[in-house]
């Protein structure tokens, strides 16, 4: 992270938030809620993303809002932890961050024992750790926990989502608004249920709702130190296994204005179109539009179910002529099927907007290889 207080170059410690959770839980939208505060209060930020590919949608939503971002790309953090020290290192150098926030996989897990505890025992002079939050979809949570029936996943991809929130030191309802009293209540039973021990707080990022509650344990609690929860990493691979990965830029121009916040929720919803028709449950779809190359000019479309509604959660606002389009898309599915879906979708929906041309830059498409951790303590030293 920063130089180590022997190197005589460190006055105070840094500060590592960890926030994880599934895919489409919300964390890229809560990492950018507390950036923004905590620079509001004066304090330099520092973000770090993850990816098991490359072109990632949430690096550019950051960097669209101001912040200082670094990514990891080609593996979580847990397998390429000297990355994640390294670009920690970076932005020391550029941003001298007081805070770091670190956004992991959404199917990664076994974070504690391979990333906080081996840093904390590292780097453990240089910076303090808060307590990891893992936020969660509260229907998608209903689902998994067998509470309400839906689209939900296979029981080794549900392996991984159990034992995110097993590990976590807060269990972050998020996107409260989506539920009404008494399921939301129902949701925190289920949780008690099944995970006693663990605290379970109730927010809604995008609403502003107890965001301050959390945030303060946030920036004021650290970790507390633990035996690490017991993973069967077989069973991990296999689950990580059946995911599918997509990552593809397309360079759109036009003699025509357009509208591009249309065109992201057109596009989203013609991809979910075709998988709902193969039977494939999406995780999370994210499909940014960056006008003219322009840092801060992004529209953001967002899917997090087959059953929802595709949202724009940046706008526009007004029509373009061009642009670079970036489409992340993660779901339970063989990943040519998500790449058949997306080659299909693109000419779709550009050939309702006259004079508009795609132009296909790059596209990947593969299944998460087996976790390999850099490092994995048993217990906090």
């Amino acid at each position: 992270m920063k130089p180590s207080a022997a190197s005589g170059s460190i006055q105070t410690k840094a500060r590592y938030i960890m926030i994880g959770g599934f895919l489409g839980a919300g964390k890229t939208t809560a990492v950018g809620k507390l950036a923004r505060q905590l620079t509001d209060r004066g304090l330099r930020v520092g973000l770090i993303t993850n990816d098991q590919g490359r072109e990632l949608v949430d690096t550019l939503t950051l960097r669209s809002q101001g912040f200082e971002t670094a990514e990891i790309l080609g593996g979580c953090f847990c397998c390429r932890f000297n990355s994640l020290v390294e670009a920690s290192q970076k932005l020391s150098t550029q941003a001298r961050p007081d805070v770091f926030i670190a956004e992991p996989v959404g199917s990664c897990t076994d974070l504690v024992a391979t990333v906080t505890y081996p840093l904390r025992r590292l780097y453990g002079n240089d910076f303090t750790v808060a307590p990891v939050s893992v936020l969660v979809d509260p229907i998608r949570a209903l689902r998994v926990l067998g509470v309400e029936k839906g689209g939900g996943f296979s029981e080794k991809v549900a392996y991984i989502y159990a034992k995110q929130l097993e590990e976590a030191d807060l269990i972050v309802i998020n996107k409260s608004d989506l539920l009404d009293t008494a399921r939301l209540e129902t949701l925190r039973k289920a949780l008690v249920a099944k995970f006693p021990q663990k605290e379970i707080m109730v927010v809604s990022v995008r609403n502003g709702v107890n965001l301050d509650a959390w945030f303060a344990r946030l920036t004021s609690e650290t970790q507390t130190a633990q035996r690490t929860m017991e993973v069967d990493y077989d069973l991990y691979a296999d689950g990580e296994a059946l995911m599918g990965w997509l990552n593809c830029t397309v360079q759109l121009t036009a003699e025509q204005l357009f509208d591009a916040d249309s065109l992201l929720q057109q596009l989203a919803g013609e991809i979910q179109k075709r998988l709902q028709a193969q039977q494939t449950e999406i995780a999370h779809l994210k499909i940014t539009f960056s006008a003219g190359g322009s840092a801060g000019h992004v529209a953001v479309a967002n899917l997090v179910r087959n059953d929802f509604v595709p949202e724009l959660s940046l706008k526009l606002d007004e029509p373009v002529k061009g642009g670079e389009l970036i489409v992340n898309l993660r779901a339970e599915a063989p990943p040519d099927t998500l790449a058949a879906a997306v080659k299909e979708s693109v000419p779709a929906v550009i050939a309702k907007f006259p004079t508009l041309h795609a132009k296909l830059d790059h596209l990947e498409h593969f299944r998460p290889g087996r976790p390999n951790p850099t490092h994995r303590d048993r217990r906090v030293i």
